[in-house]
């Protein structure tokens, strides 16, 4: 068998309204939320560059401006920054302009997650690619993504990111069936369902916003049709190539056991700064203390309150 391909490109889709953040989202793109001093977009793609991906296609919608300047020259910033004399600030401008080799496409209609990474074919080709979802931050130091194309480039197949999450949140999630290997992480899949009714679930594995796919996937995703809330889904296209003939080399599944931040909805992405800053050499020292001095003060759900006479 041919050596495979070596997998050098990472998709982001980042076309989504973001409805949820109204109204910070009205003329900022979600992505460019702010979580601890970087926006979530760039946590996304820094983990595609730590894992030796370095050309990155984000599949854009309208009033997305603001994601193509963050990862270009501000020449205007530099320069004041650079007669300051604040080099560790010039530093940070910079990094995030350097990063990766940063290219967009416009998604168009919103016709979701499966529409999105078909608009990715003329740049992506017959190679394997990585797709990473914004809304999830995984930790850098627990590399996901880097163990996904390890075991892509093993099996020569498609690969997703797997979660087990609590029963009662399956049916916001695409959930898997699964056979295991001989790899605690590592599963084959045998079904795919989106976001199954409460109670119909076939298993507690979730799919996370993290996918390395055969470029078998566009083919596939060409000829499915519109599924839940009427548009092209992913996972619909991956429950073909899980159950399909042997020449799409099935699906397998990496189970993730590490630190993931979702920053989807209000309640966690507040959690997610928390977590984040409170693990910051820079920050935690400072934050921690002050977070559990807080903590002390906020009322119990019976409405008394704890803490000192303060309270």
């Amino acid at each position: 068998m041919a050596s495979p391909l070596p997998i050098t490109k990472a998709v982001i889709p980042v076309a989504g309204l973001g409805t949820r953040f109204l109204p910070a989202t009205k003329a900022m793109p979600k992505e460019m939320l702010p979580v601890v001093d970087k926006p979530a977009i760039q946590y996304v793609v820094e983990e595609a560059v730590a894992a030796g991906l370095t050309d990155v296609l984000m599949v854009t919608g309208r009033n997305k401006n603001a994601l193509e300047n963050h990862f270009d020259r501000a020449g205007e910033l530099e320069a004041v920054l650079s007669s300051k004399g604040d080099s560790e600030k010039l530093q940070k401008v910079d990094y995030s302009t350097h990063l990766a080799d940063v290219h967009y496409v416009r998604q168009g209609d919103p016709k979701g997650l499966g529409h999105a990474v078909l608009r990715a074919k003329m740049h992506v080709g017959r190679e394997p690619f990585a797709v990473l979802l914004g809304d999830d931050i995984i930790d850098s130091r627990d590399p996901l993504l880097t163990r996904m194309l390890e075991v892509q480039q093993r099996e020569h197949t498609t690969v997703v990111a797997l979660l087990e999450v609590d029963p009662s949140q399956t049916h916001l999630y695409g959930i898997a069936t699964v056979e295991g290997t001989d790899e605690d992480d590592v599963v084959k899949i045998t079904g795919l369902v989106e976001k199954p009714p409460p109670g119909e679930s076939p298993s507690n594995y979730a799919i996370i916003g993290r996918y390395v796919l055969r470029p078998e996937i566009f083919e596939v995703l060409e000829r499915t049709p519109p599924g839940k809330g009427g548009e092209i889904q992913l996972t619909d296209a991956l429950q073909e190539l899980a159950t399909g003939p042997n020449w799409a080399g099935g699906v397998y599944g990496v189970v993730f056991r590490g630190r993931r931040y979702d920053t989807g909805d209000r309640l966690d992405y507040l959690k997610a700064i928390v977590r984040l800053a409170s693990d910051r050499d820079d920050l935690g020292g400072e934050f921690r203390p002050w977070l559990k001095e807080f903590v002390g003060t906020l009322p119990d759900e019976d409405g008394g309150w704890q803490g000192g006479e303060d309270g």
